[in-house]
């Protein structure tokens, strides 16, 4: 005979389903993301003459915030490091909102950060 307390119930079966659903949803926008992310800072970097070092972004956090219609939407931030000579090493960073990229900024005297709306 089993204790009540070893039953696992059909709903929290379908709870726990319902869960792996969504965390699997929720890395692969991740990885999507960060996938965006290098993508862009390979293009800067290959556009502005600079050398990616590490070959890709690391995630440098998330936060929510408001775009410019005022509704809230995740921000998350990926830094990169990159050398404009080959020996010095400088970090930039990437925003991304809802996939796509909001900003992206070098060193001051590699190029002007600029903001994309």
């Amino acid at each position: 005979m089993t204790s009540p307390a070893s039953v696992v119930t059909v709903s929290e079966i379908g709870f726990l389903g319902i869960l792996l659903i969504f965390g699997a949803g929720g890395w692969y926008r991740i990885m999507e993301s960060r996938e965006r992310a290098n993508h862009v800072v390979a293009a800067t970097c290959r556009k502005a003459g600079l050398q990616l070092l590490d070959g890709t972004v690391s995630f440098g956090g998330v936060r929510i915030t408001r775009d410019h219609q005022r509704h809230l939407v995740l921000e998350r931030t990926y830094n990169f490091d990159y050398s404009a000579d080959g020996f010095s090493r400088k970090q930039g960073f990437v925003i991304l909102r809802r996939g796509h990229v909001h900003s992206i900024g070098l060193a001051p005297e590699d190029s002007v950060q600029r903001e994309i709306h």
